[in-house]
């Protein structure tokens, strides 16, 4: 009874720990190609602390609690050269992130430590295309540009919205950190109270465009969990054509069109009435003499 009783015990302590149930330390991760994904550990490292990472069974990265063993990729023992440099190690939490990703698989993480080890597994599917692909936008000076994100907007998102590399606004998940055009660090003026943000959604509008914003525009969504965050990328190229007349020019131009056709339409009824009313009178001056 004894016996059975220890046994029990032991194979209740393997499952708390996922041994046996490899489901419970399992995280499934969905990004594109070309995207960024940053795993993390959930601990701060100590001294006692080894971190190690592996992709499908080979080591890829590692960290020690007092910065002395570091290594990623080609850097490790027994590293491929298929993620050089593309692989960042958090030397405050040992998370890694994988740029640019390109590869479906397991990664598996191991912390070892005097006292204890555990594992995560983050099983990654790598799909479509989505860096490399840029949607292009015409518009004629004065009109309005509005750029969608790819996808639905969530709490926990941050969103960054950049003109040729410089943030013209943000979305972030504290109020405070929201901003647009110059309320922004590198904000320079040129969008001045023509950018509207939809804190919904994420969409960008650009009213009243000008030629000088001609250029890429690029989106940045941080989309955020507790075990990861994916960072997706999405750019627009835009060209404002200078129609060579103002929007008050060509709101003149659609009156007097109107006006002109108003003016026909009435020419044409008077002259059709009096074609009718012309022959009715001269029968009725025949007859009366």
């Amino acid at each position: 009874m004894k016996f059975l009783f220890n046994l029990l015990a032991v194979i209740l302590f393997l499952l708390d720990n996922g041994v046996s149930g490899v489901g419970s330390n399992e995280m499934s991760v969905s990004v594109m190609e070309g995207e960024s994904v940053t795993l993390y550990t959930g601990v701060q490292t100590n001294q006692q602390e080894v971190i190690k990472w592996y992709f499908n069974d080979t080591r890829i990265a590692q960290i020690s609690g007092d910065l002395s063993d570091i290594c990623t990729d080609v850097q490790c023992e027994d590293g491929p050269e298929r993620f050089r440099d593309r692989l960042k190690l958090d030397h405050q939490t040992g998370s890694l992130t994988i740029t640019h990703i390109t590869d479906s698989g397991l990664y598996e993480l191991k912390i070892i430590s005097s006292k204890s080890s555990s594992d995560k597994i983050f099983s990654v599917s790598v799909t479509g295309v989505s860096a490399a692909e840029i949607d292009e936008l015409k518009k004629n000076k004065g009109e309005s540009i509005t750029f969608d994100p790819p996808v639905e907007r969530k709490p926990s998102d941050v969103m960054m919205w950049y003109f040729n590399d410089i943030l013209i606004a943000e979305i972030s998940v504290d109020p405070n950190k929201t901003c647009t055009d110059v309320q922004c660090e590198d904000g320079d003026g040129r969008f001045r109270d023509r950018l509207k943000l939809d804190h919904q959604t994420g969409s960008l509008i650009i009213t009243h465009t000008r030629n000088t914003d001609s250029g890429e525009y690029k989106l940045q969504i941080i989309i955020n969990n507790s075990s990861f965050s994916i960072t997706r990328v999405k750019r627009f190229s835009v060209s404002v054509i200078d129609s060579g007349l103002s929007s008050g020019a060509v709101a003149g131009i659609v009156v007097a069109v109107v006006l002109l056709v108003s003016a026909v339409i009435t020419a044409a009824v008077i002259y059709y009435r009096h074609k009718i009313y012309t022959p009715v009178q001269q029968n009725v001056s025949i007859t009366n003499s």
